[in-house]
């Protein structure tokens, strides 16, 4: 379902479920040897649909280890994403020549537990909020909010290789019929890309089978 979200040059695959009919790299199940079964089970199926992702590139299975910072590497010339929640789990990649940087994020339609919300956001964030969810039912607009953020970070990590508080950033929600875009305002120096200096990062976000789904692409 994240197709609706993404530009036709970037490839991706995505599960609902657990994966089992691959195995990871001997290197990749050493990171997650002594993990809980539930990250073992997310890591796994995160790998198996990021493989799936890059043969639709005609790129081979390689391992895909995490840096310092538990991000994943990507082969050479390829850029991409992963993320998971309860009921989903996805990746998305593209040839690094197409896209500079990919951040996605899957979130539950469920409400933010506890004080989280105030901890992540602005007022002008949480008035949005408010507003939204008086307006459009059906959409925890506080998780899409969290969720947008956490795109955003995954964008700016791979263009900066720097951690991005929740406060550095001014996001704007735009709705639709369960779909809509957003644009995060940094409230920090940017980075630059092609020579030119990046201050916003737009993107899109999608509400179906009660995931919320956000995704960010750097041309």
């Amino acid at each position: 379902m994240i197709k609706r979200i993404l530009p036709p040059y970037l490839t991706y695959a995505e599960s609902f479920d657990d994966a089992n009919d691959e195995s990871l790299f001997p290197e990749e199940a050493k990171v997650v040897e002594h993990a809980v079964e539930k990250r073992r089970r997310e890591f796994t199926t995160g790998r198996i649909c990021a493989r799936r992702a890059l043969r639709q590139l005609g790129r081979p299975a390689v391992p895909l280890l995490p840096g310092a910072h538990g991000e994943p590497r990507w082969p050479a010339g390829i850029v991409g994403s992963i993320t998971h929640c309860s009921g989903y789990r996805g990746a998305v990649v593209g040839e690094a020549s197409q896209a500079t940087s990919i951040g996605i994020d899957a979130e539950p339609n469920e409400p933010l537990p506890g004080t989280l919300l105030a901890t992540i956001s602005h007022a002008e964030e949480r008035s949005d909020v408010d507003l939204l969810t008086r307006r459009y039912s059906g959409v925890c607009w506080d998780r899409l909010l969290f969720s947008a953020k956490e795109a955003v970070y995954k964008s700016w990590f791979t263009l900066t290789g720097a951690w991005l508080d929740f406060d550095a950033t001014l996001v704007r929600l735009h709705p639709r019929e369960w779909t809509g875009t957003f644009v995060a305002n940094l409230l920090v120096p940017g980075p630059e890309v092609a020579g030119e200096k990046i201050d916003t990062f737009s993107g899109r976000w999608l509400l179906s089978r009660d995931v919320l789904l956000t995704a960010i692409v750097v041309r």
